[in-house]
């Protein structure tokens, strides 16, 4: 049977400062991201020693490029939060990472909760200044000058599946998807074709079909082999190809029909039938067809648009998820996926404009038509390509997004009340709940912290490390009572060394 498919999604925002005549990304995102933390406890170092971005599924590892940073550099760089995400500065970005998650729905709110953690970071941050500079956050892909940043996703997928097999099933599948998850992008970037206005802001920095990399000649389908937990059972399926989005519609069928498609991918369900003749091409062709359905052509000799590779993913998900009605503890949340699925397909089929409530390219396609018409401007002014910019700002009163959601003009998928809460506590389904609250309880005494483990320096004892292995343990089921009764660090560690059952390391 396919894995619960524990998941997440790592934000690169962009970052500018307003009125700065000596902008430096790098320093603001540190700003940004030291204004987040809480001074009265101690700075939690990130433990790089389990972490080899460099291994690839191929079976090889690359050169490094640089060393990881030192541990007091880490602990400038690095929040470790209590919802037990992470928060840090990556290059010249802040990147905010969401916890683990088993289900779509958390995983929208866990992102959405991130907007928030970014947009008080830089508010807080701009204390620091003089009173005229103003630190403008965008939730975006590309600065237009040539350089674009990630909106990676992460699912748990199991070792025994080929890594030929997720190559062969999932590059349609990713190529294809952009018609629901992209967040549309203003004109062409990186040499392409030109173009108005086009469905993805990441479609036209992809050169190659199967890789390492991520910055430079990007791959569809990457081949990061670095689970976050044991490398004997899962791999982590590293997908590099989303935009970041700000409609939650969006957010939301771009995680949960890839965890489906990649569970049937499990299950031996679904195998090279659509493979591309040129992935490569074809995530330009998509993204540049406004109408989802311009033909592709398959390996096989067939061709089907977008829209008819989509709708026979999805028709498949449908039948999996119903065959699993009984034994799938998130069938309610499967079974939307799918149906949301098929119902945003229809609509693209008929009219894509039918969606300009609900997907972030048409909901930004549609507001940028209607103000062209208003002042009479074309694709290629200045303006335009500014306002297509100011879509992704995350500032409540400014952000075209936020102002059009608060006139009722976009549709939501979950409450406010919902991502207030994920800002500090944790999801209760994986070992997330474990990190999170341990960091709420004992900070002062965890030395670092990563995604498989918590190291805690207590009474200056010899460090002590905490393997968290199995993302599916460390639960308020599993653990809950165990923390309840914990008064302190020490109480907790000589529990686990005891043998509590259902500790984080059981596997």
């Amino acid at each position: 049977m396919a894995l619960i498919k524990v998941m997440g999604i790592e934000t690169e925002y962009g970052i500018t400062v307003k009125r700065s005549a000596e902008f430096d990304p790098v320093a603001a995102s540190t700003l940004v991201v030291n204004s987040y933390k809480d001074r009265a406890k101690r700075q939690v170092a990130w433990d790089y020693e389990q972490e080899n971005p460099l291994m690839d599924a191929r079976g090889f590892q690359s050169e490094p490029s640089a060393p990881p940073p030192d541990e007091e550099s880490s602990a400038v760089i690095n929040d470790i939060l209590t919802n037990g995400g992470r928060y840090y500065v990556d290059h010249a970005h802040p990147e905010y990472c969401t916890p683990e998650c088993t289900n779509a729905r958390d995983l929208l709110i866990y992102d959405k909760a991130g907007e928030l953690i970014l947009e008080l970071s830089a508010r807080i941050a701009e204390q620091t200044f003089d009173g005229q500079r103003e630190i403008i956050i965008y939730k975006n892909n590309s600065d237009r000058k040539g350089h674009s940043y990630g909106c990676h996703e992460n699912y748990l997928v199991d070792r025994r599946v080929p890594f030929q097999t997720l190559v062969d099933v999932m590059t349609p599948f990713l190529v294809t998807r952009q018609i629901f998850t992209g967040s549309g992008k203003v004109g062409a970037e990186n040499g392409t074709e030109p173009c108005a206005y086009q469905i993805s802001q990441r479609a036209d920095f992809f050169e190659t079909e199967v890789g390492l990399s991520t910055m430079v000649d990007r791959p569809i389908i990457n081949t990061r082999d670095e689970p976050h937990a044991d490398e004997k059972q899962y791999r982590r399926f590293h997908v590099i190809v989303g935009d970041a989005n700000m409609a939650e519609l969006s957010t939301y069928l771009k995680v949960g029909t890839t965890a489906l498609v990649l569970q049937m991918v499990e299950d031996g369900l679904i195998g090279d039938e659509f493979k591309l003749r040129n992935p490569v091409a074809a995530i330009k062709q998509v993204s540049r067809d406004l109408t989802c359905k311009r033909p592709l052509e398959l390996v096989s000799g067939r061709r089907m648009s977008a829209v008819q590779i989509q709708r026979e993913f999805q028709q498949r998900a449908a039948r999996f998820v119903e065959s699993r009605k009984e034994e799938s503890p998130y069938y309610a949340i499967e079974a939307d996926v799918v149906q949301k699925w098929g119902e945003v397909l229809d609509k693209l089929e008929e009219d894509p404009m039918l969606l300009r409530q609900e997907l972030d390219w048409v909901i930004k396609y549609s507001w940028l038509l209607a103000y062209q018409k208003r002042h009479g401007l074309s694709w290629d002014d200045h303006r335009v390509a500014m306002l297509d910019l100011q879509y992704h700002d995350i500032r409540p009163n400014v952000g075209i997004y936020h102002r059009l959601l608060k006139a009722g003009h976009v549709k939501r998928l979950v409450s406010e009340e919902a991502v207030i809460h994920a800002i500090t506590n944790p999801p209760l389904d994986t070992r997330a709940y474990f990190r999170g609250l341990c960091l709420k309880r004992f900070a002062s005494e965890i030395h670092a912290a990563s995604w498989n483990s918590l190291i805690f320096d207590v009474d200056g004892k010899s460090l002590q490390k905490v393997p968290m292995p199995n993302p599916l343990r460390g639960t308020q089921e599993l653990v809950g009572e165990l923390m309840q009764r914990c008064r302190s660090a020490a109480e907790l560690l000589q529990a686990l060394e005891g043998g509590a059952p259902a500790g984080p390391s059981n596997g």
